[in-house]
């Protein structure tokens, strides 16, 4: 844990990670936010589903896209572009009566314009601490934010349902906008330029470490989303179980992250706490209990930031600085899609053999996971005896004899 306080003693780390976790805290707050003002507005489930598909699907276009602008246009005014119009469209939806399709357009706007600070943040974090730094920055970053995931919904219900679903949606975009602002006031988007990428859009993929990092997390993502489902379903929406379930095992991961964050990376690291979670989930799903569940979850969130931390590290460590913005925007585009999946097949599941059938998915998209990174074993970098920094976007000419 020492080597964590001198982590956030370097001169703008602690700032920057503050910054963006209250610039992407409503990201724990949105769908949840919405789910409950379209439903009030509308009295069907079924239609706030849909907008919800429209946010995500707008969210997983936009993240590659906007990303990569970034590097042409520069950070600053693609954040400031986006947090205005994003912003402008989640007001709309809080405060405007209107139908279900006009909503479905607006939550496609706010979608589109998500402002990509994510990937701005991963971009920099190279930038800000030197090379044995780095890693544990990823561990510390994917760990922290495990509080948007327990807090935001928290937050969320207790303001939609105690206040009002306009002013649950508000808050959002309070907290959107004033953590945009603080985010993008930092002086390190100042001093760090993403340099334009001369690559063709997409060709990041063809970076077997990306791909790979792509494809995990979406399984390891919609493993975590039908777990999310599977526990709603056994304790239902009103009593305090359910959330207290999913905090531990927020809290799981949170807990793996820091004491996990310092073990050298080598090519089976993604296999080896992929594992974890998948141990985790498929003894979760034998025994549909308070306890047992706690108990379970809080094995399988051991792995979550870890793994997390590292597909950061080898997509950091596998392409050149100019395309880092693009590659951690492909990777989330992955995993939204990979919540999107799992929350579908778990839904199925549970109307079909009940809550149980949930954590068979999540257990069964898990152990893919592991499969994949054990497939992928030979792409994975092995950065025990390097830093995980982006590849040089210019190398060193050599001097021509006299």
């Amino acid at each position: 844990m020492g080597s964590y306080t001198d982590l956030l003693r370097t001169s703008g780390v602690a700032r920057i990670i503050a910054a963006q976790l209250t610039a992407r805290f409503p990201s724990g707050m949105l769908s949840l936010a919405f789910l409950l003002h379209v439903e009030q507005q509308t009295g069907s489930y079924g239609a706030a589903g849909l907008v919800l598909a429209a946010t995500s699907i707008g969210q997983a276009v936009a993240g590659p896209l906007t990303s990569r602008l970034m590097g042409r246009l520069g950070m600053r005014p693609v954040l400031i572009t986006t947090l205005v119009i994003c912003a402008t469209a989640v007001v709309a939806i809080g405060v405007l009566p209107l139908t279900v399709p006009a909503y479905m357009a607006v939550g496609l706007v706010a979608g589109l314009s998500t402002p990509p600070v994510q990937s701005a943040v991963r971009t920099i974090y190279p930038k800000m601490v030197n090379s044995r730094q780095l890693t544990p920055l990823f561990s510390l970053d994917a760990s922290a934010q495990e509080i948007i995931w327990v807090v935001g919904p928290v937050v969320t219900t207790f303001v939609s349902t105690q206040i009002g679903t306009v002013w649950g949606i508000l808050l959002a975009a309070a907290m959107m906008i004033g953590g945009g602002i603080w985010f993008i006031s930092s002086p390190e988007l100042g001093r760090v330029r993403i340099p334009r990428s001369k690559r063709r859009f997409g060709a990041v993929l063809t970076r077997p470490p990306v791909m790979l990092a792509t494809i995990v997390g979406f399984l390891l993502i919609g493993a975590c989303a039908a777990v999310e489902a599977g526990v709603v379903a056994v304790f239902g929406h009103d009593g305090a179980e359910a959330g207290i379930v999913l905090a531990i095992f927020s809290v799981g991961s949170l807990a793996g992250g820091l004491f996990l964050g310092h073990v050298p990376i080598g090519p089976w690291s993604t296999a080896r706490r992929m594992f974890i979670v998948f141990a985790g989930m498929a003894l979760a799903a034998f025994v549909m209990d308070f306890w047992w569940l706690s108990a379970t979850l809080f094995i399988a969130g051991i792995g979550i930031a870890p793994a997390l931390a590292v597909l950061f590290a080898i997509v950091s460590a596998s392409v050149k600085f100019s395309d880092t913005a693009e590659a951690y925007g492909w990777v989330g585009t992955g995993q939204l899609i990979g919540a999107a999946l799992g929350s579908a097949v778990a839904g199925f599941l549970i109307d079909g053999y009940g809550a149980q059938g949930a954590f068979v998915a999540a257990a069964a998209l898990a152990l893919l996971g592991v499969l994949a990174a054990v497939l992928g074993k030979p792409w994975h970098p092995d950065l025990r005896e390097r830093d995980a920094s982006p590849i040089p976007d210019t190398e060193p000419v050599p001097a021509q004899p006299s």
